[in-house]
């Protein structure tokens, strides 16, 4: 069976950046699943893996634009410390969900504390950068009506509820 829209795929994956650093794998835990053409993955890896089957083998490199954006500076700014309410210490790497100027809920990580002052990124911690996928696929089925309507695979390497 090939991978095509409303497949559910199961891929064993290596995720690396320029510098040949292992970022992500799924080597030692379950392969990682999603419902294709539901945007569960970056849309560089999900056109690289359209077409194949169990058992292909791929190496894919994949440019910001089709993985997680460039990096954007307008996603960077700083708030006053008042603003993070019932959290007595802030420190450098910690995230939180904020509201973005659109209005849909972001996740932005804090890059410096400088006395009351906050500086806090809504970048994804990958923008900007180069990836490269090492994959396996290891299955394909077709999804079933619940994950169709639900929008990702369920069981293991996918969705729990």
């Amino acid at each position: 069976m090939l991978i095509a829209a409303n497949k559910a795929v199961s891929i064993d994956y290596t995720l690396t950046n320029d510098a040949g650093e292992v970022i992500d794998s799924s080597t030692g835990g379950a392969p990682l699943a999603y419902l294709h053409g539901a945007s569960n993955i970056i849309p560089g890896l999900e056109k690289a893996l359209e077409g194949k089957q169990a058992g292909d083998e791929l190496n894919v490199t994949i440019e910001p634009e089709e993985a997680y954006g460039e990096y954007s500076a307008e996603l960077v700014s700083t708030l006053n410390r008042s603003l993070f309410e019932g959290v007595d210490v802030l420190e450098v790497g910690m995230q939180f969900h904020a509201s973005a100027p659109d209005g849909q809920m972001q996740i932005v990580t804090i890059r410096d504390v400088d006395g009351d002052d906050v500086t806090v990124d809504g970048n994804h911690p990958l923008a900007g950068q180069r990836l490269t996928f090492k994959v396996k696929v290891v299955h394909v089925r077709d999804a079933t009506e619940e994950e169709l309507a639900h929008g990702h695979v369920h069981g293991e390497g996918g969705h729990h509820h």
